[in-house]
């Protein structure tokens, strides 16, 4: 059995960052993948073997583990070991007393962080999946993951999106309260029949700051409205309301308008909260009525 160079199917360095790695494999996914590629067998290969680089290095658990193979392999073919005399299984075996010695009775699906086998390489499952099984480790069936961007007010709303796999056209809803980070199960929607993880990714939002389900905005008022007090326009994702300023609000004041945030996942209709932040706007020009009263209030003691 070959080594797999996880690092180099991705094209990153082995110091690599998780934002790195998680960079290389969008655009290759994009490149790679099988509805830009029609009935490309080549492609498709390319776009399984990215899709199994990534499953490794994008865990922490299961990207120690194969740094711990390469280092060993390295070693290996450094001493003047030829490829195919690697003993795999007295490396298992070695790795496996250390698990038992190291951990105590943790559990040994956790401590490889339960990734699955079934649409991986021999050398994927002879590291996290068949050879653990034979000791007793356990993984769920773990399908392909594929970047799905949508936007803030997309995820407040619930949206759908089209796929086009395997010859199919699925429409796949996408529920209200995603975040970035989110997956939604299509099932049966990858390349080789098993399921499809869309991952979700939300770009920043001109109009909104998301932290978990609040959202923070911007309202702009003028210097008047925050000395007399006034109404401001707040905008929210379902439009804008009338926010009351009371008199003497000072500039960078938050407001907070329970209810107006992103909804909650799996309870829709309990919602986060908005924070309104108030910025001023200072007239660049007065008319000749408003610079006396200004200049007469100025000179009145509070």
């Amino acid at each position: 059995m070959d080594y797999k160079d996880y690092y180099k199917i991705l094209g990153v360095d082995r110091k690599a960052s998780a934002d790195d790695i998680r960079t290389a494999y969008r655009k290759l996914a994009m490149k790679l993948h099988p509805d830009k590629n029609p009935g490309d067998k080549k492609a498709e290969d390319k776009f399984k073997e990215i899709n199994e680089a990534y499953q490794v290095l994008s865990d922490d658990e299961k990207r120690a583990r194969y740094d711990q193979l390469g280092s060993a392999y390295s070693n290996f073919r450094t001493s003047g070991g030829r490829p195919g005399d690697f003993q795999w299984d007295d490396w298992f075996q070695q790795q496996a007393g250390q698990q038992r010695g190291g951990y105590g009775n943790a559990n040994p699906s956790s401590s490889f962080g339960g990734g699955g086998t079934g649409n991986f390489s021999d050398f994927f499952r002879m590291i996290f999946g068949e050879a653990m099984r034979s000791q007793g480790y356990n993984s769920p069936a773990q399908g392909y993951e594929q970047e799905m961007e949508i936007s803030l007010q997309e995820a407040y709303d619930g949206t759908t999106r089209q796929l086009q796999t395997n010859g199919r056209k699925l429409q796949v809803r996408i529920p209200a309260g995603v975040k970035t980070g989110s997956k939604v199960r299509v099932a049966g929607a990858a390349p080789d029949g098993s399921d499809l993880y869309l991952v979700v990714n939300i770009p920043e939002d001109s109009r909104f700051e998301m932290n978990g389900n609040d959202l923070t905005t911007t309202s702009t008022v003028d210097v008047f409205t925050l000395i007399l007090g006034g109404d401001a326009d707040v905008e929210t994702p379902t439009g804008k309301v009338k926010l009351n300023i009371p008199a003497g609000t000072q500039p960078e004041q938050v407001f907070r308008l329970a209810g107006r945030g992103m909804p909650q996942l799996k309870s829709p209709t309990s919602k986060g909260d908005l924070f309104v932040k108030l910025k001023v706007q200072i007239p660049k020009y007065l008319s000749t009525k408003q610079r006396e009263l200004l200049e007469e209030a100025s000179r009145i003691k509070f």
